[in-house]
């Protein structure tokens, strides 16, 4: 693996971003949107609950590591759009760039872009909304971990699914982060949900990360203190980031092979 050749690719995205102030709004546009609409939506809740629960934390929180995994999943995928927008797939592929490196640069544009909205959803929760991540204490570093690596894992999955179909399918990858947020149990616990779904969730990273987030706050974090549900939580992302980059492998290989990789630039490619 050549770093030179990881580092073209993120530099190439960050002439991008430097020449379309386009691109870089959305970066942060969409997360400042959701912490402020979700914030009000908060503070209405505490207005009204008898019981004085303190909804920021459980609601908000939850709204700000779900936007910062959706952001890391279309962090990757977004990168790898330019490249099927532009039809510069012939040109990359055709260097001596190998797929890990490749790979590679895609994932540190997409940590560049990440941490934008990141930053920005924080300023916006701590200081308008008073939401304080000291309450998490250390947790709050392998949550947001798992989620990266989870995001990183459905954006290369995401990628390989184009990259077999063409870029006609480009509408499948944008609803994923919707169609796991039940299973994630992002705003409820998973002990709410039919036993069919609490097996699905059992299988879904990010479901460790909220669980642990509501026991942390609800002070009663047994099972976290243990290390085993972030274990597994832990262990299931890397395995899927694994088996993500095994199929973005494998799939380049058979377009190589079939000569779809020259025909890309149409709508499909099957």
């Amino acid at each position: 693996m050549n770093p030179r050749r990881t580092f073209a690719i993120l530099l190439r995205h960050v002439y991008l971003l430097r020449g379309s102030p386009a691109r870089v709004v959305p970066l942060f546009a969409w997360v400042a949107i959701d912490i402020v609409l979700w914030g009000f939506i908060t503070k209405y809740l505490n207005s009204v609950a008898q019981s004085g629960f303190n909804f920021v934390p459980v609601l908000l929180g939850a709204v700000l590591l779900w936007d910062f995994f959706t952001r890391v999943m279309q962090g990757v995928t977004m990168a790898f759009f330019e490249d099927v927008w532009s039809r510069n797939f012939l040109n990359i592929f055709a260097s001596p760039l190998s797929i890990v490196e490749y790979l590679s640069g895609l994932v540190l544009s997409c940590i560049m872009t990440s941490l934008v909205g990141l930053l920005a959803m924080l300023v916006l929760a701590s200081t308008i909304f008073g939401l304080s991540f000291f309450g998490f204490g250390l947790a709050f570093v392998p949550f947001l971990s798992i989620l990266f690596v989870f995001g990183i894992a459905l954006g290369i999955a995401g990628s390989a699914v184009v990259l077999r179909l063409g870029p006609a399918a480009e509408w499948l990858i944008w609803p994923i982060p919707a169609l796991v947020s039940p299973f994630a149990g992002v705003f409820y616990p998973l002990s709410t949900l039919p036993e069919w779904m609490r097996i699905v969730a059992r299988a879904v990273p990010a479901s460790y990360v909220f669980e642990g987030m509501r026991a942390i706050i609800a002070g009663g974090s047994g099972q976290l203190r243990s290390g085993a549900a972030m274990a597994w939580g832990a262990a299931l992302a890397l395995a899927y980031l694994a088996g993500a980059v095994w199929l973005f492998t494998a799939t380049h290989r058979r377009a190589v092979r079939t000569g779809l990789i020259a025909r890309y630039s149409s709508e499909t490619v099957t």
